[in-house]
């Protein structure tokens, strides 16, 4: 017999004929011997209609009555479900979060999951009852037993913590799409449904706006080895499997506050070969790494900074046995994208053997800007030069002298209270990409002649995660510009939209106080990614989703990548176009078009 989690969204219990849809399923899910626990999100559009409520009666309602008012949206759910199951002759007893056991931080609005006290789930369970329990709230554990609720994607975050405390063999997410798609359905109608996906690329796929799963359920997921199945309300499919390798002895105490870095990597047998003042137009990346592939030359790290004047710089990083191919392939191109081939000020090749990467890993890093900013600081404080960094959703990499990287490990490993392990290569999945996403709610902020030594990227974003801001794509550039003396680099990076406004005041001032230079703000951009844990050792799908941008005339403004993604940012103009021309080039369509239910 299974222990089972079922969640059911909004939509799913969205009306007298759903809800009695879904007492059969779990009636049904029973009957096959298996123990039920239900979380169910709001009735339909219920909480947005209390939303409207509040702020009829406030212009600026407080965030604990936002949460008095918002957790009884659930409430509706669970009872009237319990009902709809207790008709169907199905036993069943509906709880609360407080009820349940789900403790939390005294957040109001945004709260995390500390522990869940399940004696009373399991004694429910033990006597042959459904529970289904009110998701998206808790309770916090002080002594005033405060009412809370755990922000946006909370029902999905309460499923996947009760499994986890549960240990329940798998967790089952009944949403109004038939699983994880390949990309939006809304943009690209033939989007295709993915039968398995890994923890790592739907934190990937989930942080970029696909909306199916939310990330902190992912990350719960990942760090405990919770099966999930993402299935249709409506549909008996399969749904899509997000798998993910079972953790060793992780505590269920601060079950969402446990440390958010789990692994320190680093990879010595590395050189970077930079490619500076190419043109700023398109299809110079896609020469370049169309070149590299046909070369069977594999590529770790790519990196594109921001324009300078009308050039732009892009570097990466492979193996030091191939390093001379790959030098021999820059070297080849370069003379024919310069304007004038005598003039050797334009496109130079730029090569460095004795380097290393050390990166810091882990899903809890999603949402916590003080992460980056405290491996930045880290080294900083251990003397260590940062030349290139490239981040993810789940990983923070950073290019350093090869000489400095044992220093760079001890001080990382210790910051971080973990053990460092070189990076080894995990057994490759079919799929070179899985997915195709688009994120077209972010800004890009440009630094402009920061001084290069160590200790300002960690002044940034030190500075950054003290106003709380979240920081997506970070880009260090190539090349060195003399001020006064003293050698600068560019630093660009993408915030939410809603944040940028602010952000850009903020540093415009600190730049004038440190004697940075210009702070750009530009809120017409577009990133677009792809996603698979299978690109690992395939040169070639950089170059394909280059060529695809290239085809289209689509300008790339920035590249950054990790092991399993590659994200290129463009103007905002072309990011559907980009997303489409992606998702063909890499045969992602599926013959059949999705309808979301009304």
């Amino acid at each position: 017999m299974a222990l089972i989690v079922q969640k059911y969204g909004g939509t799913s219990v969205g009306s007298v004929e759903r809800i009695q849809a879904v007492a059969q399923r779990v009636c049904r899910t029973v009957q096959a011997g298996n123990s039920v626990v239900v979380v169910v999100s709001a009735m339909g559009k219920s909480t947005d209609g209390l939303v409207k409520l509040a702020h009829e009666i406030s212009k600026n309602p407080s965030r604990r009555e936002m949460d008095m008012l918002l957790s009884t949206g659930e409430q509706v759910s669970i009872a009237v479900v319990s009902m709809a199951l207790q008709e169907l002759g199905q036993p069943a007893i509906s709880m609360t979060g407080a009820q349940v056991g789900i403790l939390t931080e005294a957040e109001h609005t945004r709260a995390r999951i500390l522990n869940i006290e399940t004696e009373r789930l399991v004694r429910q369970l033990d006597e042959g009852k459904v529970v289904v329990v009110a998701g998206f709230q808790g309770v916090s554990s002080s002594d005033e037993l405060e009412i809370t609720t755990l922000g946006r994607g909370g029902s999905d975050t309460s499923a996947v913590a009760l499994a986890a405390a549960l240990n329940a063999d798998f967790c089952e997410i009944y949403t109004d799409v038939p699983g994880i798609l390949t990309t939006d359905p809304r943009l690209v109608p033939d989007a295709q449904l993915i039968d398995e996906i890994t923890c790592d690329e739907m934190l990937e796929l989930a942080s970029l706006g696909a909306k199916v799963l939310h990330p902190r359920a992912v990350e719960i997921a990942r760090n405990y080895g919770v099966p999930l199945v993402v299935r249709s309300s409506w549909t008996d499919e399969p749904g899509t499997w997000v798998t993910s390798s079972r953790p060793q002895g992780r505590s269920l105490v601060n079950l969402e506050l446990a440390r958010p870095v789990d692994s320190i990597q680093f990879d010595t047998d590395q050189a970077k070969v930079a490619l500076l003042r190419v043109p700023d137009k398109p299809g110079v990346a896609a020469r370049l790494f169309g070149e590299i592939s046909r070369q069977n030359v594999d590529v770790d790290l790519i990196i594109q900074s921001i324009h300078d004047g009308n050039s732009n710089d892009i570097a990466f990083t492979v193996m030091n046995p191939i390093l001379k191919k790959a030098e021999a392939v820059a070297d080849a191109i370069a003379p024919a994208l310069r304007s004038h081939p005598s003039k050797t000020d334009e496109a130079e090749v730029l090569v460095e053997k004795d380097i290393a990467k050390v990166s810091i890993a882990g899903a809890g890093m999603i949402g916590r800007p003080g992460v980056a900013a405290k491996m930045f600081a880290t080294l900083a404080e251990a003397g260590v030069n940062i030349q290139m960094i490239s981040t993810s959703e789940v990983k923070v990499s950073c290019v350093v002298d090869a000489q400095e990287c044992d220093r760079a490990i001890a001080a990382l490993s210790q910051a971080f209270e973990i053990d460092a392990s070189p990076t080894t290569s995990a057994p490759l999945p079919h799929n070179a990409v899985c997915g195709v996403a688009i994120d077209t709610n972010q800004s890009r902020l440009a630094i402009r002649h920061v001084p290069d030594h160590p200790g300002m990227a960690a002044k940034i974003f030190g500075l950054l995660a003290q106003y709380n801001v979240s920081v997506d794509m970070i880009i260090q550039s190539q090349r060195c510009h003399i001020v006064g003396g003293i050698p600068t680099r560019d630093i660009a990076f993408t915030v939410a939209r809603a944040e940028a406004e602010a952000t850009h005041q903020m540093l415009q001032q600190v730049a004038i106080e440190t004697g940075w230079g210009e702070v750009i703000l530009d809120n017409a951009i577009a990133k677009v990614s792809i996603v698979g844990a299978g690109m690992v050792g395939q040169p070639g799908i950089a170059a394909k989703m280059f060529t695809a941008l290239a085809e289209n005339q689509i300008n790339i403004q920035m590249i950054t990548t990790s092991e399993i993604k590659v994200s290129c940012v463009v103007s905002q103009e072309q990011g559907v176009k980009a997303l489409q021309v992606i998702h063909a080039a890499f045969d992602l369509a599926g013959c059949e078009k999705f309808v979301v239910p009304a």
